[in-house]
């Protein structure tokens, strides 16, 4: 039994084809109730004009024959018309049935560019935007404020102490640390920044039109942060920096200065202003 690729029948529908069958099935209901009416109409005639014409007449006889010969041609319209009905409803609903195909195989589409954006531009782990996809996002931020001339700036943050997490709890709870401190990241951005983890513990933080006390307010939300694993408390602890676009320098310029701001915040052994452990020491929960 050879199966058939849902992505090859939902990309066979187009919406073009979509619409002209809608509208094919406008005109045959239109064209049913249209034909009901006129068919009414003309029964109507019909016997205006067989027996007008008998209840005038003094004889019998021809009376009789003008009756028969009214209801034998009003027998054969409905017969006709009643033929055509059920062969107009027949067509209507096999395009209904179409139409619920087609909707069904659009849904696949959209479930399938749903999948295949997920792989393509987050990151599986944590749900940011990966690498490339924040390479893309930056260079469209860098030419929205050239464009608009409005500030841009460039977060950079590190994670402090993973490879210790991973050694001591394994990697189970590294992950655990990454995917808590990428949900309180999500959180503690605005609508229009971008959050992208650009691999391993290293994550970047789009901020257009972002002043500098606005990211200290970003990072006052991410500090503090401690996860549960197997009963022991794993602090998050990270190192930052972030600068300002320049007008005139390239994506990788900007990322070159916002990387050493990085790392010497974390050669200083601190966050900010804020004093801090170089490794984060888990502690146990009570």
């Amino acid at each position: 039994m050879v199966e058939t690729n849902p992505s090859q029948d939902a990309t066979s529908v187009r919406p073009e084809v979509f619409r002209e069958n809608m509208r094919r099935l406008d005109r045959r209901q239109w064209w049913l109730w249209s034909s009901t009416v006129l068919v009414l109409v003309l029964l109507t005639i019909a016997v205006a004009s067989f027996s007008f014409p008998a209840i005038l007449s003094v004889e019998q006889g021809t009376y009789s024959f003008y009756l028969n010969q009214s209801v034998r041609a009003l027998v054969g319209i409905v017969l006709v018309f009643s033929c055509y009905l059920v062969y107009q409803q027949t067509m209507i609903i096999r395009m209904r049935n179409q139409m619920a195909d087609q909707i069904q195989s659009l849904a696949k589409v959209q479930s399938l560019t749903n999948e295949v954006y997920k792989l393509a531009a987050l990151d599986q782990l944590t749900g940011l935007y990966n690498r490339r996809s924040g390479e893309q996002r930056l260079a469209e931020e860098i030419s929205r404020a050239v464009r608009h001339e409005r500030p841009l700036t460039v977060l950079l943050i590190d994670l402090d102490g993973l490879k210790q997490i991973n050694d001591r709890f394994g990697h189970p709870a590294g992950d655990l640390v990454l995917k808590g401190f990428s949900e309180r990241l999500q959180k503690a951005i605005r609508g229009s920044d971008l959050a992208v983890r650009l691999g391993g513990d290293e994550f970047m933080v789009l901020l257009p039109e972002c002043r500098a006390e606005e990211v200290k307010h970003v990072l006052s939300r991410l500090d503090g942060l401690e996860l549960e694993y197997d009963g022991t408390r794993i602090p998050c602890r990270f190192s930052r920096g972030w600068t300002d676009y320049k007008p005139g320098e390239t994506a990788e310029e900007l990322m070159k200065r916002a990387d050493e701001t990085l790392y010497a915040n974390k050669r200083a052994g601190k966050n900010a202003e804020k004093p801090r452990h170089s490794n984060p020491v888990p502690q146990s929960a009570h």
